[in-house]
C-alpha cells in the first residue's frame, strides 16, 4: 500500500504533516482527518485558516488538489 504525506492546516496559521498509509491521496487525507490526535505531526510553516483543512503533498510538497478534505467555514 503507498504511504502518502499528508499535510494538516490548521487555525492557528500552522500546517503539520504527516506519513499516512492509504489506498489514495484521497484516503490518506480522510485518514489523517479522522485520527488526527492518533498521528505524529512535524510543523511545515503557516497558512491563513479559519478551520482545519487536509491535503495530500505529491513528491515535490504541492497540495494534490483532489485530496482535500476537512472543516472548512
Amino acid at each position: 500500500m503507498p504511504v502518502y504525506r499528508v499535510l494538516r492546516r490548521v487555525d492557528a496559521f500552522v500546517d503539520y504533516a504527516s506519513e499516512i498509509e492509504a489506498q489514495t491521496a484521497k484516503e490518506a487525507a480522510e485518514l489523517a482527518r479522522e485520527n488526527v490526535d492518533l498521528l505524529n505531526w512535524t510543523r511545515e510553516g503557516e497558512h491563513e485558516q479559519d478551520a482545519q483543512a487536509f491535503f495530500a503533498l505529491d513528491g515535490a510538497g504541492n497540495e494534490i488538489a483532489d485530496s482535500e478534505c476537512g472543516d472548512f467555514i
